[in-house]
């Protein structure tokens, strides 16, 4: 950490790392990593996105295999992303493991990386990703009254800026449920409330709800997204937006772990014109969990049932981890953040 408490900006690009990592440094020549943390700023991602009109790439870990398939893709394509672990995935991991293994990926390679705590409801998990050194965190008070959403996202607010660290909030409630969030209903965004949200709270992100929610089971039918309701608020808006319940469930994907036995009738996605829509009305960050939890089940269940004899679990999540780098890499296609970084 700087001594003002920031996280130093690295990680924008192989030159920019390696002059921060100059910075660090003992006089020996040897890096002082007590010193040096290599996660890029969410902000720093994120405001590019919002000035240049694409949007960038949230992905969801909670394992190894993951972060690994996620972070290839971006190597790949040279682009920025933001690695997410949620309270789900805290409590199956563990904040410190996931914390280890983002910063393992952003020390060891030349692409901006930011790390977010994904849907904080417990201020008790905030506290701690602040402490931490994670580069951003959501507060999400949705499901609370307007003015107790705005009390609480000030709050952290005033934990996290002095540490350098971004905040997100949500305003409106996004359907549908994934890992410890639910909600029966969508409470769509109000453009107005959200000027005064913001204004009030200082917050750095906003996530809106426009129609999608979480989950593979988004859509009775035809998604219909209230595409009108993004722009009126990156109109009045001058931060990145953020849309969650975005996964677009590839059919592909679906049909192959329905081959090999996932019950999975009836789950829709968001169509990539809707996605791209999005992006030109203002939504800088787009979620997805759900089509990596998909790529990894159907890749497991065909490693398991059409090699029955290999008990080696390296051969059977090595092509889970394969099938993420694919779908992760046809979002960061999507969203028009390849070669970004």
């Amino acid at each position: 950490m700087t001594e003002d408490g920031r996280n130093p900006d690295q990680g924008r690009s192989g030159e920019q790392a390696d002059e921060t990592v100059e910075r660090y440094k003992n006089d020996d020549g040897t890096i002082n990593k007590k010193e040096v943390i290599m996660f890029t700023p969410t902000k720093t991602i994120l405001d590019k996105a919002r000035q240049q009109h694409y949007a960038v790439a949230h992905f969801n870990i909670n394992n190894l295999e993951i972060l690994q398939g996620v972070v290839n893709a971006a190597v790949k394509l040279q682009a920025p992303i933001v690695l997410a672990t949620s309270e789900g995935a805290i409590q199956y991991a563990g904040m410190n493991y996931l914390y280890a293994l983002a910063r393992t990926a952003a020390e060891t390679t030349r692409i901006p990386i930011a790390l977010h705590l994904d849907h904080g409801r417990d201020l008790k998990i905030i506290k701690k990703a602040i402490q931490l050194g994670y580069s951003s965190v959501m507060v999400d008070a949705s499901h609370q009254e307007f003015e107790k959403n705005i009390k609480i996202t000030k709050q952290v607010v005033q934990w996290a800026h002095p540490k350098g660290i971004s905040v997100e909030a949500e305003l409106g409630t996004i359907g549908g449920a994934e890992d410890l969030v639910e909600s029966r209903h969508i409470l769509y965004t109000d453009p107005a409330k959200a000027k005064e949200f913001v204004e009030r709270t200082g917050c750095d992100f906003l996530a809106v709800a426009i129609g999608t929610s979480h989950g593979a089971y988004k859509f009775s039918g035809k998604a219909d997204l209230r595409q009108d309701i993004v722009q009126q608020i990156h109109r009045l808006v001058k931060i990145p937006l953020v849309l969650h319940g975005a996964s677009g469930v590839p059919e592909k994907v679906v049909k192959e772990a329905q081959k090999y036995g996932a019950k999975l009738s009836g789950v829709y996605g968001v169509p990539d014109s809707q996605i791209k829509l999005a992006i030109k009305n203002g939504i800088a960050k787009i979620n997805t969990d759900t089509d990596l939890r998909l790529a990894f089940d159907a890749a497991v269940r065909k490693a398991v049932q059409t090699r029955p004899a290999d008990f080696d679990p390296r051969h059977i999540l090595g092509p889970a981890r394969e099938a993420i780098q694919q779908v992760a890499e046809q979002r960061i296609r999507l969203l028009g953040s390849g070669g970004k970084g």
